[in-house]
């Protein structure tokens, strides 16, 4: 409920204001709030604002609040009349950013960051906040992405992060060089304390790589600059080739980050497995099964994440494995159901240890739409073999 105030323009191009005592509701058509009068109290300009005062009042009373008239400053509350002289002359100088910062801050602390990085920082036996650095950027990243200098420059000035108000430029810089040489230690760290809060069970790992390729003319030359050993050309996602780098992940069944690892754009999807089995075994992850896709299923891996985790579950090309066309599809027996769109049935082939299980699974709508689309297929050939004049042509007029 509120003092609502309306103009009206006369022609002469006076303006008349009315008062009136309102509180908005939401409209069932329109489902935006609208302004319902409750009291009209008419023309400001004739309006007798001591029925104001008595309204005012009266609301004070049964809130237990006290009215108070700046004219009518008493010797009993002189503070009140300093404070109100005061007041009118306040100006908004400059405001901070505060909700976000603080939130950041408080989860950076709680999955073991600041300690982390801090311990880091006392084994180097540096001096430097770059753990202050790195949470400034990280904050950043979330709130209003910037890069380093825009961070330094003009960020840190709008939000309120009092403990990183020494920071200097070259301290973002040399902090991502302290990330860089401890993220094993940093990445560690940030998912066992996460699986800690949210009690993740980490049974199942899935695993895949992707490319992100970039707009230049040379790979990366390690002769120009010892670092310089990531961009190489290769295949992209996008079907072209160009100089790149291959960026995996491995995650849990929620989609929580394990880890993450950035490798040369021309290495094979076959042979990061071996690098990932090494640095995923050092974390003592217990029993768990690794998952990936078909790009990773090679004899050589399958042998790496047996020493490795023990259980797998890669993806297969049936048409590409012969053990598969042979074995596996050519073996009887029901599916089960599990959804209507998903249907499995267990195949081992071989005994003893070294058997392997394949799980056959069937999705009937996509069986049915592939069907119907090889037909539209075979139709539209048939259609237009069929406008050939001469029925008798040979095969090399249709390639």
């Amino acid at each position: 409920m509120y003092l609502r105030t309306t103009r009206r323009v006369n022609k002469d191009g006076s303006v008349v204001k009315y008062l009136a005592l309102a509180h908005n509701i939401r409209s069932p058509k329109s489902n935006t709030p609208v302004a319902k009068i409750i009291h009209n109290f008419g023309r400001a300009d004739k309006l007798d604002y001591t029925q104001l005062d008595r309204l005012c009042r009266s609301i004070a009373r049964v809130c237990d609040l006290k009215v108070i008239d700046p004219a009518q400053i008493t010797s009993e509350a002189p503070e009140l009349g300093t404070d109100a002289s005061f007041a009118d002359n306040l100006r908004i100088k400059h405001t901070l950013a505060l909700g976000c910062p603080i939130v950041i801050e408080a989860l950076w602390e709680q999955l073991g960051l600041k300690k982390t990085l801090q311990d880091i920082e006392n084994t180097a036996g540096t001096k430097v906040p770059y753990e202050r650095a790195l949470l400034a950027m990280v904050a950043n990243r979330l709130c209003e992405p910037d890069s380093k200098l825009g961070v330094w420059d003009r960020w840190l000035s709008k939000v309120y992060l009092p403990s990183c108000k020494g920071l200097k430029l070259n301290h973002m810089y040399e902090a991502m060089d302290l990330l860089h040489a401890h993220a094993e230690e940093v990445e560690k760290t940030v998912f066992f304390q996460t699986a800690d809060l949210f009690n993740l069970e980490v049974d199942l790992i899935f695993y895949d790589t992707t490319t992100a390729s970039f707009s230049v003319d040379y790979e990366d030359d390690p002769e120009r600059h010892p670092n310089a050993t990531l961009r190489k050309f290769g295949h992209a996602k996008e079907g072209f080739w160009a100089p790149q780098v291959v960026v995996a992940l491995a995650v849990t069944r929620e989609g929580i980050p394990v880890r993450s690892w950035v490798l040369p754009g021309n290495t094979s999807d076959v042979s990061t497995v071996e690098k990932v089995r090494a640095d995923l075994r050092g974390w003592n992850l217990g029993r768990a099964m690794f998952v990936a896709d078909s790009g990773m299923n090679s004899e050589d891996n399958r042998s790496e994440l047996a020493r490795a985790c023990g259980k797998y579950l890669l993806a297969c090309r049936m048409a590409n494995v012969a053990e598969i066309k042979r074995d596996v599809l050519s073996k009887r027996g029901p599916y089960t159901t599990f959804q209507d769109n998903l249907q499995a049935k267990e195949v081992i082939v071989g005994d003893g240890e070294r058997r392997k299980r394949y799980i056959l699974c069937h999705n009937p709508k996509e069986a049915k739409r592939q069907k119907k689309h090889r037909q539209m297929i075979v139709e539209m050939l048939e259609a237009e073999l069929g406008r050939h004049k001469d029925q008798s042509a040979k095969a090399q007029w249709a390639i």
